[in-house]
């Protein structure tokens, strides 16, 4: 009798485990989004029903595979190419709309007031985690922290980005880029000019700046890095970009097998390379003004000033962490400013030809320093307004983890937000009927000035958590392309074709061909 009693009971505590586990997969799946869909919709947020689990990732990854056949010219909107279906959202249903990520629904911000408290209430509105845990294989760092973990990152971080450090740098990116340009020069001097792909040769560049200003004397490492980050990026794209099936980065395929290597080794080389300058600042030697130095000085006196407790610093990881995420954002954000710049300065010669005038003005042949480039109005403008047209980063998205009120809407928890910065950046109600075209002179009188001071232009985000790169990715743009005006016209070559393409940020999918003549 005692027997069937405990096989009864072990049935029951089955059936209740199994039919509890289940209630909460259906809830997660169906009757929450549900009925987060029905509290969106009575507050006149509009958007597609939902559906079973997918929501509305298939139709866009549908529509992004789409996108890539279709025929684009420099004069056409971007949008529809690299946010072809928030694009066709924001078309049909309007500003207030909302779109499915799987069974989340994340509402599209783009009223400039609701953008700026987004950006200031930053513990209100934190970044989203990740849904592919891959993803955390390519870095993390401060861009993905939020909380006291973000605050004490930043803080230490900062003194690496101080603008008299940022000066000490400009050596670094003179000689890198001057290297570019001997190659080029190489290779037009027989004929005056070449036909040439830009594109490999500023993913190079912008990859040895960081490597230099990164790590100093270990630069030969650091491009290492830089070779194994890249291929590592590639590998998680494919990898974020295909349907995520829980625990399915635990597979023994060759994609997993391979990202677990290049990470492994990637760690073994920042690590050696923070080991060892831990001994010599041990020894005594002075603080190298690389970023990984200023960086390791900054820990050593935050711990130092507030006590030896796990709580305090970052870790060796934390430093890791941070060293790969100077090395992607660093890299990528400049890269891509640089060959959209190019590409429009090839359309528009008048404006190539004003800036070489404004460069050859105001350092003629000498090697230009800070206050120089601070000089550089053209440029700037130039640089501003291709940031609006082509932002490295096309969208920003933020998570709700309690109900929160945002204007005139209350989201509940569990609803995320999206930032369509291209959208907003080239939004015909913020900045007018040209919108959509290149006139960098809408930047004449500075940012503040042509948003209006409203919230309408955020390339490297905005509030406390603007980018901490922003001053170094500006600077560095501005030295190449300055160099690049001195030293040589350009044009489109009748091979480039424009397709720009979203991976993490907005890439030239076929290079950028152009016909350079020295000078």
């Amino acid at each position: 009798m005692e027997f069937y009693d405990l096989k009864s009971i072990a049935v029951s505590i089955v059936l209740v485990t199994v039919v509890t586990w289940a209630w909460s997969v259906l809830n997660e799946v169906w009757f929450r989004p549900k009925k987060l869909e029905r509290y969106l919709r009575q507050q006149g947020l509009k958007g597609r029903p939902y559906r079973f689990m997918y929501g509305d990732i298939k139709e866009n990854a549908m529509m992004l595979k789409e996108a890539k056949s279709k025929p684009l010219s420099i004069s056409d909107d971007i949008s529809p190419v690299v946010l072809p279906f928030l694009h066709k959202l924001v078309k049909d249903y309007g500003q207030n709309s909302f779109m499915w990520f799987g069974p989340v629904p994340r509402v599209t911000i783009m009223d400039p007031d609701q953008i700026k408290e987004i950006f200031t209430r930053i513990n209100e509105f934190p970044k989203p985690k990740a849904i592919n845990p891959i993803s955390k294989l390519l870095a993390t760092g401060l861009a993905n922290y939020g909380g006291e973990k973000w605050t004490k990152h930043r803080r230490i971080i900062n003194p690496a980005f101080h603008l008299d450090k940022l000066k000490l740098m400009l050596p670094e990116f003179y000689k890198v880029c001057s290297e570019m340009i001997c190659k080029w020069e190489k290779l037009a001097s027989k004929e005056g000019s070449c036909e040439l792909d830009v594109w490999p040769y500023l993913v190079k560049l912008t990859g040895d700046v960081i490597s230099r200003t990164a790590f100093g004397s270990n630069f030969e490492e650091g491009r290492r890095i830089f070779q194994l980050q890249t291929e590592l990026a590639d590998l998680t794209l494919q990898a974020i970009q295909s349907a995520y099936i829980p625990g399915s980065r635990f597979l023994p395929s060759e994609s997993n097998k391979r990202m677990k290597e290049l990470e492994k080794e990637i760690r073994a080389l920042l690590m050696g390379i923070i080991k060892n300058r831990e001994k010599a600042m041990k020894a005594g030697e002075a603080t190298k003004n690389d970023l990984l130095g200023i960086l390791m000085e900054s820990n050593i006196t935050e711990i130092r000033e507030n006590g030896n407790n796990k709580n305090v610093g970052m870790t060796i990881n934390d430093v890791i962490e941070e060293c790969k995420l100077f090395y992607f954002a660093g890299q990528e954000t400049t890269s891509v400013l640089l060959v959209w710049t190019l590409v429009l300065l090839s359309k528009h010669q008048n404006w190539q030809a004003g800036a070489r005038e404004e460069v050859l003005r105001v350092f003629g042949h000498n090697k230009p320093n800070y206050d120089e480039l601070n000089h550089l109005k053209i440029v700037s403008m130039i640089l501003y307004e291709v940031l609006r047209l082509y932002p490295s980063v096309v969208m920003a998205p933020r998570a709700i983890d309690r109900e929160t009120k945002l204007g005139n809407l209350s989201l509940p928890a569990g609803v995320e937000i999206t930032l369509p910065i291209v959208l907003v950046h080239h939004d015909q109600e913020l900045w007018g009927d040209d919108a959509l075209e290149f006139k960098p002179e809408r930047f004449l009188e500075g940012i503040s000035k042509a948003t209006k001071n409203q919230v309408s232009y955020f390339p490297f985000g905005w509030g406390p958590r603007i980018c901490i790169g922003q001053n170094f990715a500006l600077m560095e743009a501005k030295m190449a392309l300055a160099l690049i005006l001195k030293n040589f016209t350009f044009e489109l070559s009748p091979s480039y074709v424009h397709a720009p393409r979203k991976i993490f940020t907005v890439h030239p999918e076929h290079g950028a061909h152009l016909i350079l003549k020295k000078l």
